[in-house]
């Protein structure tokens, strides 16, 4: 068994974005070819607690080097308030030939990069030029995620909004160390920062929809990263992309709640797996394009690979000897 720890994780991945970005533009393509195997993710909750939970996503994913395993992430929110990331989570991966566990990963650097990457190719596939981004919720995930909008697409303006003042101050400083030449701009309100620019990420701890987008730009592109922020009527009025539809569309996600309003699933209009490979199309329309990414285990899976053969080739990781039975 090879462990991989989270600095060796955050080493592999840090200045890899541009191979991160085509293994998620490889599995968006095998998913909308029926190369994967990603059932829908178990959620454990707990009685009398709504905020936290802890979710299994087990994924498998074909072509020449399939690989198959789990990612098992807990998000506890009230982490934030102590210190500790609001996430933590760890990834198994199996062998395709024996079945038997070959790596244990630390997970939650892995999870990050793949939302931020799969965002990333979802802005550049929906918007596909240079733009301004707002960012609502200053966190690890919208950070990511501009770091990847980044790497395909100069970023000249970014601006914040997070609920509280002091995360949003810090959070403008790494985006001003980040991106020096970048206008940094901390918005009063949200609705500022949905009128700010033609790109807008979500990534929130809400777990009740509370945008509904009043103000946004004609066509702009909303990355729902978080899922359960805009209020299901913005849904209906959009123009919707999503992963995964029946991913998406389940747990209470603000597409979920959409679906119980109409009875059906016709405001989701295309994957992001049928855009990559030319498979579906987008309504023309001056509506905003939501892409809602409900995150495949495939995903994780396919980076965890990309660094476990990352970290044996340059001799990282800790080998556990005797680990499984002989």
């Amino acid at each position: 068994m090879l462990i991989i720890r989270h600095d060796e994780v955050r080493g592999i991945l840090r200045g890899d974005e541009a191979a991160v970005l085509e293994i998620v533009r490889e599995t968006y393509r095998r998913h909308d070819a029926g190369e994967t195997a990603v059932p829908h993710s178990t959620f454990l909750r707990f009685p009398g607690d709504p905020a936290n939970r802890i979710i299994g996503l087990p994924a498998y994913l074909g072509g020449d080097r399939p690989v198959a395993g789990m990612k098992w992430v807990a998000s506890f929110p009230a982490n934030l308030a102590v210190g500790l990331p609001r996430a933590s989570a760890t990834i198994v991966l199996n062998s395709m030939r024996t079945g038997r566990p070959e790596a244990f990963l630390e997970g939650a650097t892995i999870s990050a990069t793949r939302t931020a990457a799969s965002a990333a190719v979802a802005a550049n596939v929906l918007l596909g030029r240079e733009s301004g981004v707002s960012l609502i919720g200053c966190g690890l995930i919208n950070f990511e995620t501009l770091r990847y909008v980044a790497a395909l697409a100069p970023v000249p303006e970014v601006t914040l909004f997070d609920t509280s003042a002091e995360r949003a101050k810090e959070f403008g400083e790494r985006v001003a160390a980040l991106l020096p030449d970048a206008r940094v701009t901390i918005a009063s309100g949200a609705g500022e920062a949905v009128a700010a620019h033609d790109l807008l990420s979500i990534a929130t701890t809400a777990i009740e929809p509370h945008l509904d987008l009043k103000g946004v730009r004609p066509g702009a592109v909303v990355l729902h990263i978080s899922l359960r922020d805009i209020v299901p009527e913005t849904i209906l009025a959009a123009r919707n992309v999503v992963d995964d539809v029946d991913h998406a569309v389940r747990e209470r996600t603000s597409l979920h709640l959409a679906e119980l309003r109409t009875g059906d699933r016709a405001f989701v209009h295309a994957t992001l797996g049928g855009l990559l490979r030319g498979t579906a199309a987008i309504p023309d329309g001056e509506s905003p394009l939501i892409f809602s990414p409900f995150g495949l285990g495939a995903l994780d899976i396919a980076v965890a690979r990309h660094v476990e053969e990352q970290a044996r080739r340059r001799g990282l990781g800790t080998h556990v000897e005797g680990f499984l039975p002989e």
